[in-house]
Formats: C-alpha cells, structure tokens, sequence
C-alpha cells in the first residue's frame, strides 16, 4: 500500500522521488527533468511551483492507486 503523505513529501523533497515511489518511473523522470530547468530557466521561481505541482500528483496518484502503477 502507497502512503499518500510519504509520496508527496519524497516528491517535495526531490520533484520525482514520490512518483518513482508510486512507482510510475516515467513521471519521476519528467519532474526530475523539467524541475531544474525551472529553476534554472526562471531564476529560480518557476522551480518552487514545479516543487508543489510534483507533490500534489504525488500525492493524488497514491491516493488513487493505492497498490502502485
């Protein structure tokens, strides 16, 4: 069973942590990707929203699979 909380704390931490956690491997190497172009595209402030934005779909998928991909 995935923790919805632990997801989404892994992905804020390292955008891409709680989708691999989820186990969707793809979308943990989309947010590990896009998240530091954002930072390093936008000076910074795009990267703090990339950071929630992983979260949440962390957190949303791991409440609605909760046995993983």
């Amino acid at each position: 069973m995935k923790n919805p909380g632990t997801a989404a704390v892994l992905s804020f931490l390292l955008p891409g942590l709680g989708q691999l956690y989820n186990g969707t491997f793809w979308r943990g190497v989309f947010w590990f990707v896009v998240t530091p172009g954002l930072w390093i595209g936008t000076g910074g402030f795009f990267g703090w929203v990339a950071h929630v934005i992983s979260a949440w779909t962390a957190f949303r998928f791991a409440q609605r699979h909760p046995t993983g991909a």
